[in-house]
Formats: structure tokens, C-alpha cells, sequence
């Protein structure tokens, strides 16, 4: 499945490719140690930009709000993303 923002498609699958293998060859069997978290930051970071671009950050943020969600806003992605 592509990201929602085709610029953030390929970090997506990198990060997906790694999870999987992760969870299957070392979480299913007790590892637990995370592997896969820079890759799913950078990510994270693209999306967000992606979504600022578009103008959605309001409409996720009002959103959490009026569902009394506990996720906050993610800061602003590091300029290295």
C-alpha cells in the first residue's frame, strides 16, 4: 500500500519491509529489541510535512480534540528528515 503522500511512498515501504521481518524473524520470537524506529521517524517526519502542506494538520488536530483523543500532535520533523 502507498503513503498518502506519493513523496513519502518509498520511505514508507523501506519502513514497512523492515517491520515485517523484524516482527516475524525476532519479535515472534522474544526479541523485542526495536530495529525499525529511525526508519519509521523519518517517515513519520514526511507525513507530517506532507500533511501541513495540504493544509490537514487543523483538520487531524480538531478532530482529536472533538473525539477527546490522547494523541497529540506530533512535533515539527527535525530538518534532517
Amino acid at each position: 500500500m502507498d503513503s498518502m503522500a506519493p513523496e513519502c511512498t518509498p520511505l514508507k515501504h523501506t519502513y514497512d519491509a523492515c517491520f515485517s521481518k523484524w516482527y516475524s524473524e525476532k519479535f515472534l520470537r522474544g526479541n523485542i529489541t526495536r530495529e525499525c524506529d529511525e526508519l519509521l521517524e523519518k517517515y513519520k517526519g514526511c507525513v507530517i510535512k506532507a500533511m501541513k502542506q495540504k493544509g490537514l494538520e487543523k483538520v487531524v488536530d480538531d478532530a482529536r480534540k472533538e473525539t477527546g483523543s490522547a494523541f497529540k500532535s506530533p512535533p515539527p520533523p527535525s530538518s534532517s528528515a
